[in-house]
């Protein structure tokens, strides 16, 4: 069995990170000369170039930045492990990185994220927004704690995951004071011809709309298409067309948008999955959510089941 000599990892792990041998060699108190073999000697282990010249600087081929994204993980875990064995010092806080698939109300996350801050112990929240599948890879490298999303993921890679059902909601559609006074008699049929901001077309909310406008024999009038949510709610308030957001927040909705509830659909399920490569949760700021927001924010009173992907 081959074995990784994690001291050169190391080595060329600051040199990376620092840009330079030079400022590797005053953080690792160790001679330049020194570092450089170190490198040279984990390079003809794996018989590929990590660095490579350009000018005065050191710059990272492709294989070495693939490279570097596993040596961070690597001592990234290290470090959380010196800090488990050690045990947390008081008054650290307990660090929660979370993904949120892009497609996500923003006024849902903040519900759903929000009670991390009232368990007992203090919470550093780091949240990165991208698309499913990218959090989904980012998750399967240990770089994040959980991802939430409003869609089942999956990923060409095949990567395992556990989606845990958090919780769903009924869909309703919100306009302002005008156009809520012209289309709310006689809803939802009153929506055919209606001004409409949708979410794009490749998302799950969207397909479920337009599969609703079908069997209701709506054919609504398309004025644009968002894939930020925040930003269609923004061109609703200014009264350009009507918008969709899960029914658990429309009090947050008619606040921060200034626009009233046109009507509810509670045919339209708007489900929030929270993803693991674990089968259980063991982070205490995770749990926090999906308690409150299970007990909570969508009232289901009742554990979710998990399904594996």
């Amino acid at each position: 069995m081959e074995w990784l000599n994690y001291h050169h990892l190391l080595y060329f792990y600051v040199v990376a990170r620092e840009g330079s041998i030079a400022k590797a060699s005053e953080q690792l108190l160790l001679a330049q000369p020194t570092i450089s073999g170190q490198i040279h000697a984990l390079e003809e282990n794996i018989g590929e170039k990590l660095f490579q010249r350009s000018g005065r600087r050191l710059v990272l081929t492709e294989f070495g930045r693939t490279v570097y994204q596993y040596a961070e993980e690597i001592f990234s875990l290290g470090r959380e492990l010196q800090d488990f064995i050690r045990g947390r010092p008081t008054g650290k806080p307990l660090r929660l990185v979370v993904g949120v698939a892009d497609t996500l109300p923003k006024t849902l996350v903040h519900r759903l994220l929000s009670p991390v801050f009232q368990i007992r112990e203090a919470v550093h929240l780091i949240c990165h927004e991208d698309h499913p599948e990218n959090l989904l890879v980012s998750l399967s490298l240990h770089k994040l704690d959980v991802m939430l999303t409003d869609t089942l993921v999956t990923s060409s890679a095949r990567i395992r995951s556990y989606h845990h059902l958090v919780g769903s909601s009924g869909v309703s559609f919100f306009a302002t004071g005008e156009l809520v006074k012209r289309y709310s008699e006689g809803f939802p049929k009153s929506l055919d011809g209606a001004p409409f901001l949708l979410p794009l077309e490749n998302t799950g909310l969207r397909r479920m709309i337009e599969h609703w406008f079908n069997a209701q024999g709506i054919r609504p009038r398309l004025v644009a298409e968002f894939q930020d949510t925040a930003l269609a709610k923004a061109f609703g308030q200014g009264g350009l067309g009507i918008f969709c957001a899960p029914t658990v927040v429309s009090r947050e909705v008619e606040s921060a948008y200034r626009v009233v509830k046109l009507g509810d659909v509670p045919d339209l399920q708007f489900k929030v999955y929270a993803v693991s490569i674990e089968r259980k949760f063991k982070h205490p700021a995770v749990l926090a959510i999906l308690e409150a927001a299970r007990f909570s924010l969508f009232g289901e009173g009742r554990d979710s089941k998990n399904g594996e992907s």
